[in-house]
C-alpha cells in the first residue's frame, strides 16, 4: 500500500503516539487530534484516506462527528472503541463508519483492517470500470469515457462516430437499415438521400483499416449495415 494520509483522533495521548509511531513506519503520512471539534475540522479539511476515531471523546464524541462526516469525507473511517454493545455497532455502522475495533487495539489489527477496505475499494471500482466497457472482437467501447479501442490502440472517432459505431457493434450480425439507424441515432425517419450515416461509415472504416477479407462493416446492398465479428469475411 502506498503512502496513504491517516488522521487519529483520540484523547488517550499515550495510544495516540503509540499508533502514530506504528503507522508512520508503515509509511503512513499521521497527524493527531487530541478531541471532538479540533478533530472534525481537521478531518473536514484535509479529507485524508483515513481516519482512526476513538468513540468516547471530549467535546464531540465519534457518535456526532460520524453523523458529521456523513456525505462530507469519502476517506475510510474505522472507530475505536471499549463498548461491546451491539446497538452502538449497529448505529455506527449506519453512521457511515467503515469498520469498528474493540480496545485494546493491535496497531496491526488495524493495519489489515484498512488493507482490506483499500482492496475491497479498489475491487468495487474495478467492477464498475469494467461494467462500463463492452468487448466485441477486437474493439472495446467504454460508455463512460465513450472511447473506442482497437486490440487496445485509441481510435479517436468523434462522438457521433462513437456512438454509430457503439450502435452497431452493440448489434452484432444483425442488419440495421439506414432508417433503423437515422431513428435511433439522430431521432428522424431516413427520407432516402441523407447521407450521414452512408458518411459516417465510410469514415469509421478508414479509421479501423475496414478492407476485405478482414472486414467488420459489412454493407448489404438494399438492406442496410451489419457489424460481422468474423476474423474473415467470405
Amino acid at each position: 500500500m502506498s503512502s496513504r494520509s491517516l488522521v487519529i483522533i483520540e484523547d488517550d495521548l499515550g495510544l495516540a503516539e503509540l499508533l502514530r509511531r506504528f503507522f508512520e513506519k508503515h509509511g503512513f503520512i499521521v497527524s493527531i487530534q487530541n478531541d471532538g471539534v479540533s478533530g472534525l475540522a481537521h478531518v473536514l479539511q484535509l479529507q485524508p484516506d483515513f481516519v482512526l476515531l476513538d468513540l468516547m471523546l471530549p467535546n464531540k464524541d465519534g457518535f456526532e462527528i460520524c453523523r458529521s462526516l456523513q456525505n462530507r469525507y469519502n476517506g475510510k473511517l474505522i472507530v475505536l472503541t471499549a463498548s461491546h454493545d451491539d446497538i452502538d455497532e449497529i448505529t455506527l455502522l449506519e453512521m457511515g463508519a467503515d469498520d469498528f475495533i474493540h480496545k485494546p487495539v493491535n496497531p496491526r489489527i488495524i493495519l489489515a483492517r484498512f488493507r482490506k477496505l483499500v482492496r475491497l475499494a479498489e475491487e468495487s471500482e474495478n467492477k464498475q470500470q469494467n461494467g462500463h466497457v463492452i468487448r466485441v472482437g477486437p474493439f472495446s467501447f467504454n460508455s463512460s469515457t465513450r472511447q473506442a479501442s482497437q486490440d487496445g490502440i485509441p481510435l479517436g472517432l468523434s462522438d457521433s462516430e462513437y456512438t454509430l459505431f457503439h450502435f452497431l457493434a452493440s448489434n452484432v450480425d444483425s442488419i440495421l437499415s439506414r432508417d433503423q439507424i437515422s431513428t435511433q441515432l439522430y431521432g428522424r425517419s431516413f427520407d432516402g438521400f441523407d447521407r450521414t450515416v452512408d458518411n459516417k461509415i465510410m469514415k469509421i472504416r478508414k479509421i479501423i483499416g475496414d478492407e476485405m477479407p478482414y472486414q467488420h462493416l459489412i454493407t448489404v446492398r438494399g438492406k442496410g449495415y451489419i457489424f460481422v465479428n468474423s476474423k474473415e469475411t467470405e
